[in-house]
This record gives structure tokens, sequence and C-alpha cells, in this order.
């Protein structure tokens, strides 16, 4: 069996020790494991945001990778910590709704409430909770403790309402869900709903004022600096600019509808 992995997901930026203090953590209870940092950049306290980065990636890990993510506008509040097993991976976060699309996906096999006191740290602060109940919890799953050893198993948990586009016979109607470090509007229209709403013909896409008359493959099908519609590796709608940042460019970002007719 590999080192046990363990990959964080934060909204805590890397300017301050606050990654670091939980990879501390981490470190002294299982000396041998592998950390991969997914992201640190989640804009504070956005719950969604971070649910999408989790479900972008998780697949991509090796089975029994253990998913740290704290997301935690309720950090100090009566919330829940959640650990959860959901297609070969274990995930520790607060019960906010950080889970929503990964449990969608995936039906979890069990998932507990972190309850178990000898499995966090002595004090735990009512202000970082990343460090002192979090991280240990990850930490003692990556040493080989079971997830029934965290605490009581738990049948509901918070869900983030979802982010469905409105289709009728004329039009799809979406909206950007996430705008990535390039500045490209990644939308919550899947390729699959597109093409079966298209059946075949061509579509333009409205995004903003600026209008696209067509899909390419790859951002290199268009000239330097134009704007496109293309699916992305997670096989939604994107609108992006070649060379540059569509979110700049349109003035546009999450939550900006974005609306498909047939031509």
């Amino acid at each position: 069996m590999g080192r046990p992995v363990i990959a964080f997901l934060t909204d805590f930026g890397t300017q301050d020790h606050y990654v670091a203090a939980m990879k501390g953590v981490v470190l002294g209870i299982c000396p041998d494991v592998t950390l991969v940092d997914v992201s640190h950049d989640i804009s504070p306290q956005n719950v969604r945001a971070g649910a999408l980065e989790l479900a972008a990636v998780y697949r991509f890990f090796p089975a029994g990778t253990i998913f740290l993510a704290v997301i935690d506008p309720g950090v100090g509040t009566d919330r829940r910590a959640l650990a959860a097993e959901a297609a070969g991976y274990l995930f520790v976060t607060p019960d906010n709704g950080t889970l929503t699309e990964v449990l969608r996906e995936s039906p979890p096999q069990r998932v507990v409430d972190v309850t178990a006191g000898r499995y966090a740290r002595s004090t735990i602060s009512r202000t970082f909770e990343g460090r002192d109940r979090f991280a240990p919890a990850a930490a003692w799953l990556a040493a080989g403790t079971a997830l029934a050893e965290l605490g009581n198993e738990v049948t509901t948990w918070q869900t983030l309402a979802p982010l469905e586009p409105t289709l009728d016979q004329d039009r799809i109607v979406g909206e950007v869900v996430r705008v990535d470090h390039f500045g490209n509007m990644i939308t919550n229209v899947h390729r699959t709903a597109l093409e079966r709403f298209a059946g075949g013909a061509g579509v333009s896409i409205a995004a903003g004022e600026h209008v696209i008359d067509h899909i390419v493959m790859a951002y290199a099908d268009v000239a330097q600096g134009v704007v496109c519609a293309l699916f992305g590796s997670s096989d939604h709608l994107e609108v992006a600019v070649n060379g540059g940042s569509a979110t700049r460019r349109l003035g546009l970002g999450c939550g900006a509808p974005i609306t498909i007719s047939r031509t």
C-alpha cells in the first residue's frame, strides 16, 4: 500500500500561517503522509466555490485520498464537523454544503459527525477549527483510524441548492458559477444538456451584451484576444478570451447569465 495522501482545499490564502499550521498538525500525527494543495485561493467564505472545486478534482486522485476541505463561515458555531466516504475517497469538512456536488455525483457509503475528542487537539480554538478539529481528524484517518471511530453515523447533512440552467424550446439560460485563474468563465451548462438542446443545429451564446456565434474546440481556434465559447475540462461550457481574461473583457463574473439560442 502506498503512502496516504491528504489533499487540502481552503479559503485561507498563503499569506498567513494558517495552512502551514494545519500541515504541522497533520505531520505530527501521521509523518508518513503526502500533502497536496488543491487550492487555498477560494474566495473567502464561498462555500459554493469550494464545493465546485472539490467536485472538479477529487476523481483524479488515487483511491483512498483524504480531502481536507475547510471553507468555514460558521467556524466557532454549533455546525457539525463531518467525515464521509464516497467513491473510494474520504472527506473531512464542515457541515455547510461543501460536499454537495461530490455527494450528488457519488452517494456516500458512510457519513459521520466528527465528535470523538481523542481525534482532535486538546484545546479547540473557536476561530481555527481547521487546525484543531479538521486537520487532526484527517491525519488520524491517514494513520489508519477507521471512519466509524471518529463519531456517530448521520444520514442527513447540509446541501446547497442546485444551480441548474433553465431550458425551454427556444433557449437555455445558465449562469457563470466559477471564474478560474485565467479569467475563463465556467458555466453550469453541461455539454450533454447543450447538445441535446441543439439537436445538431448551431448555437449562439450571449454573455452580457457580447454574442458568440459558435463553439470552438480550443482557445487557439480563435485569434489572440478574441472572445470564444468552448467546453472545458469539466465538460461545462466556458466563455473565454484567447490569451486574455473573459471576466475582465466582458465585465462579468459569478452569477452572470449566459443565454444559448439555436441558430
